[in-house]
């Protein structure tokens, strides 16, 4: 009799549970993420679901390398980037809670040669407009100088002085990385020790994130690790790692979906995993408060009206209900964090294609799941999106090719180009001759080269080595028969401004 009630009771609680999951996701998930992953070109895409303090999906989907078989599972490591936002954004906030620090300390107090372009912002910046994008930077605003770089952190911090911000200070939201790596030196001047070693004995070891690091140094020698690609300006290919940890705050974890299943449980449980308190739950509150609004207009796609920032996460409403999210882009890997609270509902997708918005699809298209709202194929929609811009990339491609093929000749010697050129933001390129082509070597990038063939009007068409920062022109200014000056670019993925390089007309650099 006792086993008769005990397999009813598990029978009961099964089929609870099972209602509890929609049918999008016992029927149609695997189908839909197959398809979305064909059309997207991505080779491999894990999952995690979480709901009521469970985790209902765990799984991995295609190969962590294209042409390869080796098989994306729940414990492959994707970089996770800008998803470390809100590790440091809790660290700083716990240290508030305990008042080792306050967040309205102003930077100046721990770093006292800091220094931003405008001096009144300057001695009014805070830890809190640090981690909340509120500098009145562009997003991205100098990140080609920082990203996958030699600079040292301290460099970094120098340099800042010399974004100058297109919008205004508290008001304006402009995402910028380098911010959150100003905190995390401010975490160590703090408390003695490292950004590294703060979250990993603070966060991850008592939520048991064992297969979390908190560097990409040494990625390529991990195990189940998986490859990063692009197919931006060229058919899928891999490409280099990013090697991010100068920006460790804003960027660099590797993790993987088995370890942050754990990480969104502990943020639908007030701070607490499996009964212990992991963090307090204020601590957890403080990340969540909004503390500059992105945007307030009613979205014409999805049912959310006000987007905020709080420290280190997005929030916004979706159908009445208050849900929190941050993506993650590095070169050739893109990942999704999203938790909501009042339904219990946690979801992490992490993929290694970056040239896709099939991630941010599905994210939409579980929350449409869970939260009843009538079907729209999500994945069908960001394509429309998707395609034509892809189109119109492939057709300035194709027009830059034909430019190329023409084989004019420029209006100085191929030589009479190359020297040394100067960015007061970057610092130095230096451009040589090899053969019919000219390279351009960077000073703090060692392993980037830029592979500039004439096209016609002193433009040349320059393709980067590591070809996910692009292939753009490049023009040079012409004073008295002499090259004066060239404006390079990148993938606006990483850094939507142009650099002007300058040197004199003597040769020498411009500082």
């Amino acid at each position: 009799m006792r086993w008769l009630i005990s397999t009813g009771l598990t029978l009961f609680f099964s089929v609870t549970l099972f209602a509890q999951i929609p049918s999008f996701i016992t029927d149609s998930l695997d189908s839909y993420i197959e398809r979305g992953m064909k059309q997207w070109q991505i080779p491999g895409l894990a999952i995690a679901i979480v709901k009521d303090g469970k985790v209902v999906v765990k799984k991995g989907y295609g190969v962590r390398e294209v042409g390869k078989p080796d098989k994306v599972d729940e414990n492959t490591l994707f970089m996770i980037a800008s998803n470390s936002k809100l590790f440091t954004g809790t660290a700083i906030a716990k240290l508030d809670y305990e008042k080792k620090l306050s967040l309205n300390d102003r930077v100046t107090q721990y770093i006292p040669w800091f220094t931003l372009y405008d001096n009144k912002t300057t001695e009014l910046v805070t830890l809190t407009d640090l981690l909340s994008h509120r500098l009145g930077t562009k997003t991205f605003q100098g990140d080609f100088v920082f990203w996958n770089s030699n600079l040292p952190k301290d460099s970094i911090i120098w340099k800042m002085r010399y974004l100058k911000p297109s919008g205004i200070f508290r008001q304006d939201f402009g995402y910028c990385n380098s911010a959150f790596m100003v905190a995390g030196q401010i975490l160590s001047s703090v408390t003695g020790g490292t950004w590294e070693s703060y979250v990993k004995e603070n966060i991850l070891l008592p939520l048991g994130m064992s297969n979390t690091y908190m560097n990409t140094e040494d990625i390529e020698l991990r195990n189940n690790v998986a490859k990063p690609h692009n197919n931006y300006y060229s058919n899928l290919t891999v490409i280099p790692y990013d090697h991010i940890d100068n920006l460790g705050p804003a960027a660099s974890m590797v993790s993987n979906v088995n370890d942050l299943s754990k990480w969104l449980i502990m943020q639908l449980d007030s701070g607490k995993y499996e009964g212990r308190e992991v963090l307090p739950w204020p601590v957890i509150q403080k990340t969540r408060d909004a503390n500059i609004v992105v945007s307030s207009r009613k979205s014409p796609y999805y049912p959310t009206h006000i987007r905020a920032y709080g420290l280190g996460i997005y929030m916004t409403d979706y159908a009445g209900k208050q849900v929190y999210w941050h993506t993650g882009g590095a070169f050739g890997n893109v990942t999704n964090v999203c938790f909501v609270p009042e339904e219990k509902l946690g979801i992490t997708i992490l993929s290694n294609n970056d040239n896709q918005s099939f991630f941010e699809a599905l994210r939409y298209q579980l929350l449409d799941a869970y939260l009843n709202i009538p079907y729209t194929d999500r994945g069908e929609q960001m394509y429309s999106f998707f395609l034509p811009n892809k189109m119109k990339e492939e057709n300035t491609l194709a027009a830059m090719k034909e430019r190329v093929d023409k084989k004019n000749l420029p209006d100085i010697k191929l030589e009479d180009f190359t020297g040394e050129y100067v960015n007061t933001l970057y610092g130095k390129v230096i451009i040589a001759k090899s053969g019919d082509l000219l390279i351009c070597h960077f000073e703090h990038h060692p392993e980037l080269l830029g592979y500039m063939e004439y096209m016609d009007s002193n433009t040349f068409r320059i393709t980067y080595n590591n070809i996910a920062y692009g292939v753009y022109p490049a023009k040079f200014t012409i004073t008295n028969g002499k090259a004066t000056a060239v404006e390079l670019q990148v993938n606006e993925f990483v850094d939507p401004d142009s650099y002007l390089f300058v040197k004199d007309q003597n040769g020498m650099m411009v500082r």
